[in-house]
């Protein structure tokens, strides 16, 4: 196992180690936001029969084909046809019915007029009215055709697919009320650390709260999975190493924070390697260089660092593309934008550093991104506050203001196409 491996090298390790979970069928509402897992396709077409796309009057185009300003045509309306019900009475010449949105066009019918271009010569423009018409139109006008969208039989979504609110109104529409998607994974969420007590404790002197479970829970369940906190660990390999075994043999995934480093108590690698296989132990990234990955009993389990900003990073980066896969999806990247620095970078380093960053518009219209002053590794305020990070290669050194980075964006889906 190397001593440090590239960002690049260790996400496609991750990916290579994990694999979608089984299909199961949800509900139109629970499908939002996933991906489907096979071929949808409409049982009828839609639209099921040629019908109206808006309020106005049913005919046949050669019966106002010589209507002008000047000359109009006066036609009376025999009926009325509302959505929901049909008309398959005759049109005679001289003849029009009046028509509404989503109703089926008769059967003499070829186009339809709206209704704020006709004219009312008698009547209120309903049954027994005579109306005029002061332009000609195109047959299959203002008509939405039967099959126009989908055809019965035809693939509608296709496998890979995701899901969006307007998604469900279309399988609704071509009768698909349930939808096979990739399970979501369950993630164990352990933190380890003698140090840590739960969120609703005040922590003595020497103690500190166990914030990192809740944002890496937080960050799981915007993954899609569904993540399950669990008891801290305390500093002992054998505990923790029973603990991953046993997470490992319950779960889909598991992820710990903290211990992934070589200091006297940190002991996440040697628990996966004494149960499992382990992978991974450093990454070339700042921060969060320390990132332990390995399978135990089949399961993934992913060993982050204990500082937040390093614990955060590092799931976006390599725990969140896994999820992710799991579950089917096909990108795995968060969008990136180019951006002017807004001010002087000046440190240099041979691994990537990974800046907690706030991105905005300048006033010509060019982004401009702003570091955090404050990018102490142990804070999670800054990253609250930040929507991206600004990316500096690799030995980047000195980068003066005005010159141009790539920046990860954190508040946009990998399926958004900047």
């Amino acid at each position: 196992m190397p001593e440090m491996i590239s960002l690049e090298e260790a996400r496609e390790l991750v990916l290579s180690r994990v694999f979608a979970l089984p299909v199961e069928l949800v509900s139109l509402r629970e499908a939002v936001g996933r991906p489907a897992a096979a071929d949808l396709a409409s049982d009828i077409d839609i639209a099921p029969f040629p019908h109206s796309a808006m309020d106005g009057f049913a005919l046949r185009a050669a019966q106002i084909a010589s209507a002008s300003v000047e000359s109009p045509v006066e036609l009376d309306v025999i009926a009325e046809v509302a959505a929901g019900d049909v008309f398959e009475g005759s049109i005679a010449e001289g003849q029009c019915v009046r028509i509404m949105t989503g109703a089926p066009l008769p059967p003499d019918a070829d186009s339809v007029v709206k209704y704020e271009v006709v004219g009312v010569v008698r009547g209120d423009g309903k049954t027994g009215s005579r109306v005029s018409f002061s332009n000609t139109t195109k047959q299959r006008s203002n008509v939405r055709e039967a099959g126009e969208e989908a055809k019965a039989g035809e693939i509608v979504v296709r496998s890979g697919e995701v899901i969006g609110n307007a998604g469900v109104g279309f399988l609704a529409g071509c009768g698909v009320t349930s939808v096979p998607v990739h399970r979501r994974p369950r993630v164990a969420i352990i933190s380890i650390g003698s140090e840590l007590v739960d969120a609703d404790e005040v922590p003595s002197y020497g103690k500190i709260r166990n914030s990192n479970a809740y944002a890496l829970a937080a960050c799981a369940a915007a993954a899609g999975a569904v993540p399950v906190r669990l008891p801290i660990v305390r500093d002992s390999l054998e505990a923790l190493q029973t603990q991953v075994e046993r997470c490992a043999a319950e779960y889909d995934f598991v992820v710990t924070s903290d211990g992934a480093s070589n200091g006297d108590f940190d002991f996440i690698k040697p628990a996966i390697q004494g149960a499992g296989e382990l992978l991974m132990s450093t990454v070339n990234m700042r921060p969060g260089k320390a990132q332990a990955f390995g399978v135990v009993n089949a399961t993934p389990v992913f060993g982050l660092p204990g500082n937040p900003a390093a614990a955060y990073l590092g799931f976006e980066l390599l725990v969140r593309p896994a999820l992710r896969k799991m579950q089917g999806f096909s990108n795995f990247e968060r969008p990136r934008v180019k951006a002017r620095l807004s001010e002087d970078f000046k440190k240099k380093d041979p691994r990537r550093i990974f800046l907690r960053s706030t991105l905005t518009k300048g006033e010509d219209g060019l982004y401009v991104v702003a570091p955090a002053k404050n990018q102490s590794s142990g804070l999670f305020g800054v990253i609250q506050r930040s929507n991206c990070f600004a990316v500096m290669s690799e030995g980047a050194g000195v980068r003066e203001a005005g010159s141009v980075v790539e920046c990860i964006l954190l508040d946009v889906s990998e399926d958004v196409v900047i």
